[in-house]
């Protein structure tokens, strides 16, 4: 009997897609066959989504006509309203599902599975999510929301209405680049249940809902910011090795470490490590930066294991002032594109995802059972 793998249907492939590739063994990645390398160094956020719903980079005129299409920023005031209400009592990824089921009421192409109508509504969430995740954490706050501004950025719109103030230009590249990074990435758990829920019949918003829901698991989502908090504990970059190696010796989970694809180191991790280098030569104390390293070089070395996109973007969110708890959520308003993109793609030749399970309970037994009184 072979060896149980300890991620279910971990090789079984269960689809056809165009959509991204994975080398694992060379730790590269591919949006549409472009390397993530070259789209975070020469595509903006903007583009790389575009690229993914419509599968070739865009000529400007297409480019220019979708950004316009995303400056619609603004929420529906049921929207406004439940965000309002849940802030202070909701947790950040149980407002973000019920936010975004509340899209659907306004939307026009509310239950239609339509290839113009579901390319809409994923523009439509694409452009929206970022403005429910800041207004939440404002109200949160007590602060007042900020309004989005449509002649900026994706980036620059999203950091200007989470802390109040436009930010600089490094900030919102580095911010675009994350958001590029977190697009999209094959058939993870995520994806794979907006696939599902798209191959019901179901409409765009309710699998991307769907998906929202198993973002939230922590086996899933979350290992960014459970990374941050160990980071946090740690304290310096002098006490980093000595805790990675308590953890290991109590065989506690160190988040950020290993993947279930890569075998290489992964290509996101890369781009985000320059990025947080970057950032920690003028960002002062606790140097996020080097007690990241250090915890990378102590892992290396104790166990063999490369870093995941999740240990280097904790601190790159950090560096941008981002609370350790919207993680999470801003990985869903990035991955709301490739969500997208595999259900334009599941309903194009759309057919019910009905897997089998191998039975092991009692064979065919009498009813009643002869014991019963």
């Amino acid at each position: 009997m072979a060896p149980k793998k300890s991620v279910q249907l971990s090789g079984v492939v269960v689809a056809e897609s165009a959509i991204c590739s994975i080398d694992p063994d060379e730790g590269v990645l591919m949006y549409r066959g472009y390397d993530i390398a070259d789209l975070t160094e020469h595509s903006t956020y903007e583009e790389t989504a575009l690229l993914l719903l419509d599968g070739e980079l865009p000529s400007s005129e297409a480019l220019s006509a979708f950004e316009t299409e995303l400056a619609d920023r603004e929420l529906p005031v049921e929207t406004e309203e439940m965000i309002d209400r849940s802030a202070t009592q909701a947790a950040p990824m149980e407002m973000l599902r019920t936010a975004v089921s509340t899209l659907s009421f306004s939307d026009p192409g509310r239950g239609k599975t339509g290839a113009e109508s579901a390319r809409r509504t994923a523009t439509r969430l694409i452009a929206k999510l970022p403005t429910i995740v800041a207004r939440y954490e404002r109200r949160r706050e007590g602060l007042e929301p900020v309004p989005p501004d449509p002649s900026l950025s994706y980036a620059e719109n999203f950091l200007t209405m989470l802390h109040g103030a436009q930010p600089s230009e490094r900030d919102a590249r580095a911010f675009d680049v994350a958001m590029i990074i977190h697009a999209e990435h094959e058939l993870n758990a995520s994806t794979f249940t907006a696939r599902v829920i798209a191959g019901t019949g179901a409409d765009l918003t309710g699998g991307v809902v769907g998906a929202i829901a198993a973002l939230s698991g922590p086996l899933h989502g979350g290992a960014n910011e459970a990374a941050m908090r160990m980071f946090e504990r740690w304290g310096t970059p002098e006490q980093t090795p000595a805790k990675v190696r308590a953890m290991l010796e109590r065989k506690e989970k160190l988040s950020g470490f290993g993947h279930p694809l890569y075998r290489a180191y992964d290509p996101r991790a890369l781009i985000l490590k320059r990025i947080s280098e970057e950032f920690s030569h003028d960002a002062g104390e606790p140097n996020w930066y080097e007690i990241t390293l250090a915890a990378e070089q102590t892992v290396l070395q104790e166990k063999g294991l490369y870093p995941n996109v999740d240990l280097w973007s904790a601190s790159v969110y950090r560096y941008l002032g981002v609370p350790t708890d919207l993680f999470t959520p801003l990985f869903a308003a990035s991955r709301v594109a490739g969500w997208s993109a595999h259900v334009l793609e599941q309903y194009t030749d759309n057919k019910i995802i009905r897997p089998s399970a191998e039975y092991i309970g009692e064979p065919r037994r009498e009813f009643p059972a002869p014991d019963r009184g």
